[in-house]
């Protein structure tokens, strides 16, 4: 290995560790942070920029290639890893956390009205722009390429769904199996991450994920609030696994006072209100473990949402699985609203895209693509990372979408039941109450919280507030509240969107 190639920044885990350990003739006894520079650079040297095709985990990094005078900037397939990046007086600048480069003395931070326009619609900040003018986000799949004048961004990866008609659901679900145990080998295999422990919720995706792993205890977190605590699902699969078991019960007051220190580590605004739940379960696991699972990546290559089963209207777009508000109410409440900026603007690309597939594979094509790295990541890569934990989630691994890929949705949605040969697999360790559970979700009671005068203060504060006086309509945000308190409670999310952009703006501005 020479200095000839040299990693300048390096994010997340490589699982593929030993094998590729083997191929490049690295010493497999390192210690995991000299290893996996040594993978990073010997791939390069032996593949250049193909080098992803080999690499399998979560992973952000910058290398700098001294020969050719160029900097690469590499983001992970599904974007487990957040990577954002901007140019300051001729000085490129990459990071995995965004406050540090909207910090930087050289950057002028200016708000990115586009951005706000469309998180208002979508409830988080969709596609390449961010929050900032002149800080983009790099998608997953994609790397750039600055050579000291220009930034060019290139896809190196995308997902792409050929359903297989020929193959039974049992022999689907036995390749899930196989790819699972493949994958958790390796996590088992690292002497280096030697204690582990899960999160888990009432669902098949962390059910099985904790059935099939090393880890020696589950945690979740619960409320007092009936129909939103899923801790008794939860404890009920640990019992069966034999698994040590710990809940978090999160209350109004701490759930308020952690939305702050949440939105400030998250570094921009994002209306997903389980973020918040998820910070607290990572800090209250942080005590025992350093590396917890957890099962994201499931529904978005099997299709576990309803909005994966519901028909589309003909001549309709699929704008992911999450919209807060309809483009008019946006336009009814913004003071700067751009009537040329249409909501479908960021999804318009790949939809076209996918035309002439079908309708299943094109909505998850557009969640995998923009949801899942958009709300998904940005949460749990963010809160963890600030909490001291590393969060490992094999199942984003893409040798698990490169068998979800061929799977037709007839297999996906079967017998009423969503991701179907996932459950069909998962039942080979876990009993059929828990692999073919009703999908429950990881709700959080701030819908009831939200219209509580002991916890809401905050809130009101910010939605009447000067700041809000900049963006916003009163009258409108006026007329919002009132109807959420008087009972229209489905209408908390836009409140919680808001408020969460509001304080976010105070600050960073």
């Amino acid at each position: 290995m020479t200095d000839m190639v040299q990693i300048r920044y390096f994010s997340g885990y490589i699982r593929n560790w030993k094998k590729l350990c083997l191929e490049l003739d690295i010493d497999t006894t390192l210690g995991r942070e000299e290893r996996e520079n040594q993978i990073l650079v010997k791939a390069y040297e032996k593949w250049k920029m193909q080098m992803m095709e080999h690499l399998y985990g979560m992973f952000a990094f910058a290398l700098w290639d001294e020969e050719v005078q160029k900097l690469f900037c590499v983001r992970d397939q599904v974007g487990q890893k957040q990577m954002f990046y901007t140019v300051c007086s001729g000085t490129f600048l990459c990071s995995g956390d965004i406050n540090e480069l909207a910090s930087d003395g050289r950057f002028e931070k200016k708000i990115n009205m586009h951005m706000l326009q469309q998180y208002l619609f979508y409830g988080y900040p969709i596609g390449s722009e961010t929050f900032y003018e002149g800080i983009y986000k790099l998608m997953p799949g994609h790397y750039a390429e600055w050579d000291g004048k220009n930034v060019t961004v290139h896809r190196y990866w995308k997902p792409v769904f050929e359903p297989d008609e020929s193959v039974a659901p049992d022999e689907w679900a036995a390749e899930i199996e196989k790819t699972v145990a493949e994958i958790l080998t390796e996590e088992k295999e690292d002497k280096e991450c030697p204690y582990k422990e899960s999160f888990l919720s009432g669902g098949v995706d962390s059910s099985y994920l904790l059935a099939a792993s090393d880890a020696v205890c589950a945690n979740t977190v619960g409320y007092a609030e009936e129909g939103f605590d899923e801790s008794a699902l939860a404890r009920h699969t640990a019992e069966v696994l034999n698994k040590k078991f710990r809940v978090k019960m999160i209350d109004p007051k701490m759930y308020f006072d952690r939305i702050p220190e949440v939105i400030d580590k998250i570094g921009q605004p994002l209306g997903d209100a389980s973020a918040v739940a998820f910070s607290l379960g990572c800090a209250a696991v942080s005590e025992y473990a350093k590396v917890v699972y957890s099962g994201e990546g499931i529904d978005e290559f099997f299709g576990g949402y309803n909005a994966h089963k519901n028909p589309l209207k003909e001549g309709w777009t699929y704008l992911t699985c999450s919209h807060i508000m309809s483009e008019d109410a946006v336009k009814a409440l913004m003071l700067d609203y751009d009537e040329s900026l249409k909501a479908v603007q960021p999804v318009a690309p790949l939809w076209e895209e996918v035309q002439g597939q079908d309708e299943l594979s094109q909505k998850l094509t557009i969640d995998i693509s923009l949801w899942l790295e958009g709300d998904i990541y940005l949460n749990t890569d963010r809160t963890s990372t600030a909490c001291g934990v590393e969060l490992h989630t094999p199942f984003s691994d893409t040798r698990l979408f490169n068998v979800a890929r061929k799977i037709p949705g007839s297999c996906k949605f079967m017998e009423e039941q969503n991701k179907y040969v996932f459950r069909k697999a998962a039942s080979s360790l876990l009993p059929y109450e828990v692999s073919f559970r009703k999908k429950v979700g990881f709700a959080v009671p701030i819908r009831k919280w939200l219209a509580d005068e002991q916890y809401n203060h905050s809130v009101k504060e910010k939605l009447f507030g000067e700041t809000s006086q900049k963006f916003f309509r009163q009258e409108e945000m006026k007329d919002l509240w009132d109807r959420y308190i008087g009972g229209e409670s489905f209408l908390w999310n836009r409140i919680y969107n808001i408020y969460v952009f509001l304080l976010w703006y105070d600050m960073k501005f």
